[in-house]
């Protein structure tokens, strides 16, 4: 089964070849020339093995020649070793054997940023802050965090001891049984006033089946009274083709999705939409930027061709190319190689061009104007201005509102002697667990910390670009009652 990848990371797989020699590829392979050209090779091989400055492997050199060939012909193509090719295989697949715990280091420590809900981790208890300061007994300082996700990734059903530091605690053991752990690309919510949000990390195996779930979960949350859908698009650096024709498929009732050309006219492939449009033709706003590339791209411009979204943001990366994975057995590793272009329904080809969005909007902050109160303009400001003749009545009522507040205030609503939530961890912990005594305060902090708008997808009053997004997909909402009533 061939499986064609579309980012430069390379995630996907392909069809097994038996035996592909430099020979076999080229028709004038037997000729003096490729022959020359070979023998060249190997005299500077052997002369590489046996003077350069230090011993090098037969294997690293010739990894390096196969890696040297194909980044030359473009930035996409390139060899993987054993090692690398399996990584790839497991994040093609978007599952692992694994403790399920998004991490980063800190200070040389592991720390958790968030158990993934239903693994091990979760089970356990194991909390955003806590840090990881051994794998088995074996310290994770020295360790790089590839290292330390290595140790923490294994066959399903093994177990591994870890050590967490937690503030206010000793040091624990806890012993976790791996288990199969899902990458979570797709991530839904709500978002002011029953506009859906969602967003697409990168496409793997288990990219349409997510969006799908995400879609019955909105519709759920919003009692089917959603207003529109923000699909988030940025930083996503693409992923498997079939994917993108799936996800693009899921807002299409029908029509080309994409198309793909190889070398050989008659390789010529063309992906239509299947199914049905899934939100029944709700507004629709796609968010893009420098970081949406290839599988991202490939939905980005169906859904614009078709004009069933529109696309806001900058323009995307420009990837149009196509990436075929050729293992060569468990020795061999893979090599990843460029084997065509694709076109958007329109059939325009976006390689080193990108996708222009329908609306310009630059990732930005806004702030408020700090003006006085004594220079706003009001009608109330001019001199003989006419009373407001409702002003009395509502004043009334606010009084009587207030008067009922206040009342309401007054019962007791929770115990005096009530301890504050101690299962967030503190901003002033230190990695080795022990309060700080030279850190600000937290919230002098974070007032003094600049915002960074890409930490913060999702959230409309720091993301600027999804904020727009949102007062577009009302803008839309409320012209399409009017037509209505009209």
């Amino acid at each position: 089964m061939i499986r064609k990848v579309l980012i430069s990371a390379g995630l996907g797989a392909a069809l097994s070849l038996t035996c592909v020699t430099a020979l076999a590829a080229d028709k004038n392979a037997n000729s003096t020339e490729t022959y020359r050209l070979l023998s060249l090779f190997g005299d500077v091989f052997e002369r590489v093995r046996n003077d350069y400055v230090e011993p090098v492997s037969d294997e690293q050199l010739i990894e390096s020649a196969l890696n040297g060939m194909l980044t030359s012909l473009d930035p996409h193509s390139n060899y993987m070793n054993p090692k690398n090719y399996k990584d790839m295989q497991v994040q093609i697949q978007g599952e692992f054997g694994g403790l399920g715990i998004e991490v980063t280091m800190e200070n040389g420590w592991v720390k958790v940023v968030s158990p993934i809900d239903d693994t091990p981790a979760a089970r356990a208890g194991i909390r955003p802050g806590d840090y990881i300061t051994n794998l088995n007994g074996e310290p994770v300082q020295g360790m790089t965090l590839n290292d330390a996700v290595d140790h923490m990734r294994g066959p399903v059903n093994t177990d591994i001891k870890i050590t967490i530091r937690r503030e206010g605690q000793a040091p624990f053991d806890v012993t976790l049984t791996r288990a199969v752990v899902k990458i979570q690309t797709v991530r839904a919510k709500l978002v002011d006033n029953n506009v859906g949000y969602i967003r697409i990390s990168q496409f793997v195996a288990s990219t349409d089946a997510g969006l799908r779930k995400a879609i019955d979960q909105l519709k759920k949350e919003s009692q089917g009274r959603l207003q529109g859908i923000v699909l988030d698009l940025r930083n996503n650096p693409g992923g498997l083709l079939d994917q993108a024709v799936a996800v693009s498929s899921d807002f299409l009732d029908k029509g080309e999705v994409v198309s793909t050309r190889s070398r050989h006219a008659e390789e010529t492939q063309r992906y239509d939409a299947h199914g049905k449009d899934l939100t029944d033709g709700l507004p629709m706003v796609v968010l893009i930027n420098d970081g949406s590339a290839s599988a991202s791209e490939i939905v980005a411009g169906a859904l614009q061709d078709h004009r069933r979204a529109i696309l806001l943001g900058t323009k995307s990366f420009g990837k149009g190319s196509v990436q075929t994975i050729i293992p060569f057995g468990e020795k061999g590793g893979a090599i990843r190689l460029t084997t065509a272009r694709y076109y958007t329904p329109s059939g325009r080809s976006i390689q080193a061009l990108g996708i222009e969005p329908d609306i310009k909007v630059a990732q930005s902050k806004v702030e408020a104007l700090d003006i006085p109160p004594g220079q706003v303009r009001s009608e109330a400001a001019l001199k003989g201005a006419l009373r407001n003749d409702t002003l009395g009545r509502d004043k009334a009522k606010d009084k009587d509102s207030k008067a009922k507040d206040a009342k309401d205030s007054a019962k007791p609503d929770a115990k005096p002697d009530a301890k504050p939530d101690d299962s967030k961890p503190q901003a002033d912990a230190k990695p080795d667990g022990k309060p700080g005594t030279d850190e600000k305060p937290a919230d002098k902090a974070t007032a003094e910390a600049p915002v960074d708008p890409l930490a913060h997808f999702g959230d409309p009053s720091v993301d600027y670009q999804l904020a727009r997004a949102v007062d577009l997909l009302h803008g839309l909402s409320l012209y399409k009652g009017v037509a209505k009533g009209n």
